[in-house]
Formats: structure tokens, sequence, C-alpha cells
């Protein structure tokens, strides 16, 4: 089993930044891949960036340029960098690791920019 705890979510004013934390525990061998997910009001939930167990990211075009996704594997974290952030961009951040043993969610942290 793997737990996952976000944190750094908060309310921040168009144009500000917000860093995303995702703290893992548990049985993390085989990583395939570190992904970050937001689920805004009405919508359904979408890949907003992502880092595979070799490094290689990916990232949504709605925030490419804007977000970057990176891991820290001495503290088995992965971390969401959100510059320039728009009032779109407001939503509920999810962290999820997909293993060779399953795929896990974190509860999810709200992040709010206001106009």
């Amino acid at each position: 089993q793997v737990q996952l705890v976000e944190s750094g979510g908060g309310s921040v004013q168009a144009g500000g930044s917000l860093r995303l934390s995702c703290v893992a525990s548990g049985s993390l061998n085989n990583i395939y891949a570190e992904n970050w997910y937001r689920q805004a009001p009405g919508k359904q939930r979408e890949l907003v960036a992502g880092i595979t167990g070799s490094g290689s990211t990916n990232y949504s075009p709605s925030v490419k340029g804007r977000f970057t996704v990176s891991r820290d594997n001495a503290e088995n974290s992965v971390h969401l960098q959100m510059n320039n952030l728009k009032p779109e961009d407001t939503a509920a951040y999810y962290c999820n690791i997909i293993t060779a043993w399953g795929d896990y969610w974190g509860r999810g942290t709200q992040v709010t920019v206001s106009s």
C-alpha cells in the first residue's frame, strides 16, 4: 500500500505562485509515474503534469510554461511549482502515483486563484 499526503494549497491572486507537495509512504518500489491531477467544480478530473520513473515530464497545454513538476527521491516526494496562476487554475489538486502494484491517490489540496 501507498499513502499520499498533499500540502501547499491555498488562495492567491492571479499572477501569484504556489508550490504543491505530495509526500508518499509505504511500498514505493517500481514507480511508473507520479502525476498531478485537478478537478474544478462541475468538471472532470484532468491530468495537469506528470513525471515518469525515468524522469521524463509531461504537461497539459493549459499549464505548460507555468507549472513545473519535480521529484525528490530522498524525501519520497513530488512537487508542483505553479507560477503565473490564473483564475481558471482554481481546483482541487490531487497527487497520483502509479506503481507496479497499483494506482494510488491523495485526498487533494484546494487551490483558489482570484482575479
